[in-house]
């Protein structure tokens, strides 16, 4: 299965009690015919037919996410567990230091 890896940040305007911006990193990749995109800061993903879909339908997901789980009354709760930190009541997602290949070595027993 081919898989080509881009990085890349979208920011997006999300609606709470107050609007904020944030920027979220988020991975495409190829699997198949399908470009899925995936946010480990939020732990949300989908897929699309092209780039494009897959990247609309991911800031679809995302606003989704965030008015889901703030009408709930979960927002809090929810990005403390994906290791958000609130400076000054604005949340802040996890930083990412790198992303790349690691190469493992991974016994096999027949």
């Amino acid at each position: 299965m081919t898989r080509e890896v881009c990085e890349g940040k979208i920011k997006h305007m999300v609606k709470t009690a107050s609007d904020f911006t944030l920027s979220v990193p988020v991975t495409f990749f190829r699997e198949g015919k399908s470009f899925v995109a995936y946010s480990p800061v939020l732990d949300l993903s989908t897929s699309g037919r092209s780039f494009a879909q897959a990247q609309k339908r991911f800031l679809e997901a995302v606003q989704i996410f965030f008015e889901e789980t703030s009408e709930k009354g979960m927002l809090d709760q929810v990005l403390a567990n994906l290791g958000w930190t609130k400076i000054r009541s604005q949340w802040r997602p996890p930083f990412f230091v790198s992303h790349r290949s690691e190469r493992v070595k991974v016994p096999l027993h027949a």
